[in-house]
């Protein structure tokens, strides 16, 4: 039976402890500051009863320096929780900054099949929301968990000392609010939060999938049925909302019970001792104030444990990405290609979830070739592309760059010397010159402007009020598809590869404009060396060899020079 989470308690506790090691002192800081309001709670009530002793005349002394002490007392719990509020807060938020800066960088050096299966919504989901939601154990835990450890041990301390009964009576009960009942609380309900948080992360990619194809929903007349799926998908959420609410009400309100019990208890046993003859009555009055204050501490424990539900749920979703493994590795010795002369795919096999897509694939290339690749959609095209990019390995056979297995190279300079140009060309909500230089951000304006009009876009882009400062709103709306692939084009050449791979890169363009852009390609790819992947002949036209994908496997179609 497979394990219904991930990681445990203690393990997620641990882990998130050592993430706070950086800003140890300053929740150090923000803990005594809880302690010592904490402590200035229970000294306001043993204060104020010495007060009303003095008025019953069972004490000696002056009533305005128990007054005074009680207003210190009150200074000390009003001072005590700003810091603790702000102390606290001020640590969180430089470990939530450096969380979200490292998972940046987990995703980014995760290959594509590490997250294919996950929505863009949920890993938003993950990166903003729940790396929020982590906070709260760094902000409003850390200091109420030692609190509810150190304020017990005072009063039972006390206690003790002044008679064991009164110990006797409040052990039982700071064991049950503070130990027994949480951790039953936090097992029981790990379900209840992750189910919320995952169903969150649904919602979000449902959205964030229709804003992005809004047009196409409307034209399609598909919106009352994304409508309907919407309103399922927040019904579910409502569901998942309403059992993290009814199980935080409950973990709220059951220890409020024993801790009324424990009050009703500490009153019998002052009037049983009082009844007995104490001998120190002032003694037990005061105690008994003070051990009734002691129980604020271990009942904002249940709202801390009520809110860790969605806390833990949300830090098992985040150690989840950051403790996938990559499926494409730095090398340890990475060697040098240098300029890239001879690629080769030896024998190569791929599957995707047990499915072949390629078998016994092998193909040479060198020098300035022009070679397209065609097959029918799911042959495994695109695959090809990948694997020489390495966003997935090989699973049988290898490929070599200049004689060098591939997996001996180093990513970063894998991909300096091969630049790919996709079907759809992502862009950024930046500028357009800032598009261009996407992949060489300190590229000079002169040479944005020589890709550009490598690329046929420079009459294009003059035309423009701002010019290359012309922001390009969200995902480039405010472009063509042509132009979007012109950019493509432009951002690659600036990077002025040795190879460049190209995957269907006129897909979504007709004729006439298609025609235009694989002019712009041979003028732009000439001492480059080209592979063109596509399932439509015309895009292969200007392709001195041609090879068609069957079965797995590359089928020389024809051998010809380049204008014959």
């Amino acid at each position: 039976m497979p394990k219904r989470f991930s990681y445990s308690i203690p393990q997620m506790t641990g882990r998130l402890l050592r993430i706070a090691a950086p800003v140890k002192g300053t929740l150090a800081v923000s803990t005594l500051a809880s302690i010592l309001g904490n402590l200035a709670q229970m000294g306001i009530m043993g204060f104020g009863a010495l007060l009303l002793l003095w008025c019953a005349g069972w004490v000696e002394g002056s009533p305005w320096a128990f007054a005074g002490l009680m207003a210190l007392s009150a200074l000390l719990i009003v001072l005590g929780r700003y810091v603790e509020g702000v102390v606290s807060h001020a640590g969180a938020y430089k470990l939530l900054a450096s969380m979200r800066v490292a998972l940046f960088e987990k995703i980014r050096t995760l290959a594509p099949a590490c997250l294919m299966d996950r929505q863009k919504g949920d890993i938003l989901n993950i990166a903003v929301s729940d790396i929020e939601t982590v906070e709260f154990f760094f902000a409003h835990t850390i200091g109420p968990l030692f609190t509810v450890i150190i304020l017990p041990c005072v009063t039972l301390g006390l206690a003790l000392w002044f008679h064991p009964l009164f110990a006797a009576v409040l052990l039982p009960v700071y064991l049950v609010v503070s130990v027994v009942f949480p951790l039953i609380a936090v097992k029981a309900g790990r379900g209840v939060g992750l189910r919320y948080r995952a169903r969150l992360g649904e919602l979000k990619s449902l959205v964030l999938e229709s804003v992005y194809g809004l047009k196409d929903i409307q034209i399609f007349g598909f919106g009352p049925a994304r409508l309907a799926q919407v309103e399922v998908k927040n019904w579910e959420i409502n569901k998942a909302a309403h059992g993290l609410t009814l199980h935080r009400q409950t973990v709220s309100s059951a220890p409020t019970f024993f801790v009324y019990l424990a009050r009703i208890l500490i009153i019998a046993t002052a009037s049983y001792l009082a009844a007995q003859g104490s001998p120190h009555p002032v003694g037990t009055v005061v105690l008994s104030f003070v051990a009734a204050a002691s129980f604020s501490s271990t009942q904002s424990l249940t709202m801390v444990v009520s809110s860790l539900l969605e806390t833990y749920a949300a830090a098992e979703r985040l150690f989840q990405i950051e403790d996938t493994q990559p499926q494409v590795t730095e090398p340890v010795h990475p060697k040098a290609c240098g300029p890239i002369r001879e690629i080769c795919f030896d024998q190569v096999g791929f599957s995707y979830g047990g499915n072949p897509v390629l078998r016994d694939f092998s193909l040479t290339l060198s020098g300035r070739e022009k070679v397209g690749v065609m097959g029918e959609s799911g042959v495994g095209k695109s695959t090809v592309l990948r694997l020489l990019l390495r966003f997935w390995n090989p699973q049988q056979g290898q490929i070599t760059v200049n004689g060098i297995p591939i997996q001996e190279i180093s990513l970063n300079e894998l991909r300096q010397c091969i630049a790919l140009l996709e079907q759809e060309t992502f862009l950024t909500s930046g500028t357009l010159g800032e598009n261009i230089a996407l992949g060489k951000p300190d590229a000079t304006r002169e040479e944005i402007r020589e890709a550009a009009r490598q690329a046929g876009l420079g009459d294009f882009i003059e035309t423009l009020p701002q010019g290359y400062d012309t922001p390009m709103g969200e995902m480039g709306a405010r472009l063509s598809g042509g132009e979007r692939q012109r950019v493509g084009i432009a951002r690659v050449l600036l990077l002025n590869p040795d190879v460049i791979v190209m995957d269907e890169p006129t897909s979504s363009l007709d004729v006439l404009h298609e025609k235009e852009l694989l002019q712009t390609l041979e003028e732009a790819c000439r001492d480059k060396l080209l592979l063109l992947v596509s399932h439509r002949p015309s895009t292969l036209t200007g392709c001195g060899r041609i090879v068609r994908l069957e079965q797995g496997r590359a089928v020389e179609q024809n051998v010809r020079r380049n204008g014959e």
